[in-house]
Order: structure tokens, then sequence, then C-alpha cells
């Protein structure tokens, strides 16, 4: 039977902290900092060699969507109650409304050097040392809303911008197409600065801190963001049935993508798994 994941707002006291001492045990048994190692090496972006495979790229969606399934079924190994709960950030816009809470994930960093001293993410705590990041900061950081300069979260009307696109990718398959689901919805744009962030992007770097850097799983609330993500991919598949994951088909070696993304029946590393097969994971888990 599936198992159901819920807006984090919605979660019981009981259930948040199920949840918060889940996710304390896999860092403490040295899991958790395997997630962040993994997500570290896979974030290539269009102007390096190799495969992307996800970011800038059409298999964005389903590669993050088998993490998700990664971290759950670890948090499930400690407690099989738990499951991912998904933060609405179109309805949970403000540094001190949910998740931002002492009994989830904390709130906002200091000023002085943006580490976050509450709740049970906070150095202080003694339970969320980093280990694996691209500065030697040992504690968490965040900006919630980026003091200095400041933005807003996406809204409802650009989740639906994104939703009513009723293809999945197009051709060049990267950062630079402004058509698409899959990129509305990743959120890179023209320009420079905060005007060319939407969606996903956007709210890393509301977030600020670890967020904004390819270490960004060491905020817990990457996992909350993602499955809200998933949740629009879900919706989006619902809303467009006809449409699928695309490319179907590899570029051809004439091609500059060729061998650089990820077609539809093509394995997803570090997985055995192709978008195909996580486009349908209804059987696995729903969302409330």
């Amino acid at each position: 039977m599936a198992y159901v994941r819920k807006d984090v707002s919605t979660l019981t006291r009981t259930e948040r902290q199920r949840f918060v001492k889940a996710m304390l045990e896999v860092k403490r048994r040295g899991e958790y900092d395997e997630f962040v190692r993994t997500h570290i090496e896979y974030f290539v972006g269009d102007g390096e060699p190799g495969l992307r495979v996800a970011h800038m790229t059409p298999s964005f969606l389903p590669w993050h969507r088998r993490f998700l399934l990664e971290l759950e079924h670890a948090l499930r190994r400690v407690d099989s109650s738990v499951t991912l709960p998904y933060w609405d950030w179109t309805r949970h816009r403000t540094a001190t409304s949910v998740p931002w809470t002492t009994d989830l994930l904390g709130g906002n960093g200091r000023r002085s050097d943006q580490q976050v001293t509450t709740g049970p993410f906070a150095y202080a705590a003694g339970h969320w040392t980093i280990k694996e990041g691209i500065t030697d900061a040992k504690f968490l950081t965040r900006d919630l809303g980026r003091s200095r300069d400041p933005i807003k979260l996406p809204t409802q009307a650009d989740v639906r911008w994104a939703l009513n696109d009723p293809v999945y990718d197009v051709s060049p398959w990267n950062s630079t197409v402004r058509r698409g689901f899959r990129n509305k919805l990743e959120g890179w744009g023209i320009g420079h600065g905060s005007s060319s962030w939407h969606n996903h992007n956007r709210v890393h770097r509301w977030v600020g801190g670890a967020m904004l850097t390819g270490a960004s799983v060491n905020d817990p609330v990457f996992w909350l963001h993602h499955a809200f993500l998933d949740l629009q991919w879900t919706r989006w598949q619902r809303r467009h049935r006809e449409h699928r994951y695309l490319p179907a088909r590899p570029p051809g070696p004439d091609n500059e993508q060729h061998r650089r993304i990820v077609a539809r029946h093509e394995r997803m590393p570090p997985w055995d798994v192709t978008p195909d097969e996580m486009e349908n994971v209804g059987r696995i888990y729903r969302y409330a």
C-alpha cells in the first residue's frame, strides 16, 4: 500500500518529533553525509563537460525523485511511520512560519555569520555537524529572505506558469530553454540577479546559506523543498496526461547534447533506473 507525504504544516506534534528523530539518526549513522556527497558529485552545469543528470537538464525531476526516495527509505528504516513532508512555500512564506520552528528545522541564521542557533539541527545541539561541504564551516547556515538584498518566495502564480506548459522540456535541453515545464519549474531565467531566478532556484536563494551551493543537502529543508517540487511534477502529469518526459530518444552524435543528457529510457547514475521508470510512483507514495 502506498504511504502518504503530507504538508509539513499539517504534521502532528508526534509526527514532527518522529521525523526529526529519524533525520538525526540517519545523520548519526553516517548515511546522511553520503547524500550530501552524491549531490555535490552530480552538481554539473551547462558549461562543464560530461553528463548532466541532476541539474540544468531534463532529468532534473526524475533524478531528484529517486534521490528523495533514497533518503525516505533511510528514514523509514529508522521509523517506518516516517515519510517526507513537503513545504508549500506559496503558502508559508515568512522566516517564522512552518517549517522554521524550534520543533522542526529551527530558524534563521544569526546576522554575524548566518549560523543557525535554534532547533534540533543547530550546531550547538550537538547532532548536526557539517562534514561534507563547500566551505570548512561545521555549522548549518541560513539567510532567510536574504537580509542584505531581500527577495520573495515564488507565488502560486509562478507555479501555475510552469504547470500550464503542456510540454515537458525542449531542445537544447539545458538552462537556456524558455519553454517547457521542467525549466520553468527548475527556474533558470534570462539575465542576472533575482529576476532571473524562478520557482526552485528562487527558493534556494531565499533560504540562502548552505542552500546556495552544491552541498545544499546539508540543510534538511532541501528535502521538504524538493518534495514540493515533486508534487508539482505529479500535478503536471495529471494535468497533461498525453505528455511525457522528453527527450524520448538520445540526441544524435552531431548534437551538442550528445551523451550530455539522459533520454527517457536511459539509465540515471548513480542508480540503475530510467526517467521512464520514475514517471509512475503511485504504488510507492501519494501526496495528501
